[in-house]
């Protein structure tokens, strides 16, 4: 079997419906297992946030999601990581917590292991690209091998219009009012990199094993 951990963290919602698509894409890869963990929210971020509807609809969506855990990423052959953008970078949640991992990149236990990244912004020019390549860098320092949504995989993302994603990775626009949730073209990409990130992963694990048994 091929595990996928699919680890996020959504303010709104947007970035957990994203989510779920992913999952849905790693499912349908034969001999694949997905878990769907979600990233901590910050204390500060939520006595900031309390006085919201919206935040507080979409945290109560997710409450049954177990929190990620290293063991979590210790179990994962590939991990496709959720994040809206801030400023352009992942947000301070997800930061936070890839921060703790200085165990596992120690001992080299994420190397060698698929993974990628979706996000949310406001606007088609707030953070779609720089937020995962910005978000890509610590990854990078892990070990881990970068599995993007090339464009022969994802025409949908050929077009003018005003909508997310990217070669890079899975998008969705929030509005800045945060009322648009992801339609159909985005939730494409987002199965379509969870599905790539599960034949990717399954591949590194073979040649991981083989090395391992090589004398």
């Amino acid at each position: 079997m091929t595990n996928v951990l699919i680890a996020f963290y959504s303010t709104y919602g947007h970035i957990h419906r994203m989510a779920l698509a992913v999952a849905e894409g790693a499912e349908g890869v034969p001999a694949t297992t997905v878990q769907l963990r979600r990233i901590a929210e910050l204390e500060e971020a939520r006595k900031a946030l309390a006085g919201q509807d919206a935040y507080l609809r979409a945290q109560q969506a997710q409450a049954e999601i177990p929190v990620v855990t290293h063991d979590d990423l210790r179990w994962a052959d590939g991990i496709a990581w959720g994040t809206p953008t801030r400023y352009g970078n992942m947000s301070a949640q997800m930061k936070q917590f890839i921060d703790t991992t200085g165990g596992l990149w120690l001992k080299g236990e994420l190397e060698d292991k698929a993974t990628g990244i979706f996000t949310s912004t406001g606007t088609i020019h707030g953070g779609q690209e720089t937020t995962i390549l910005t978000a890509l860098v610590p990854l990078v320092h892990l070990g881990m091998v970068f599995v993007g949504t090339p464009y022969g995989q994802n025409p949908q993302i050929l077009v003018t219009d005003g909508i997310g994603g990217s070669p890079y990775g899975p998008g969705t626009l929030a509005g800045t009012d945060g009322s648009r949730q992801p339609v159909e073209a985005e939730l494409t990409t987002a199965r379509n990199l969870g599905s790539r990130l599960a034949r990717v992963a399954g591949c590194l694990k073979h040649l991981r094993s083989s090395h391992a048994s090589a004398p």
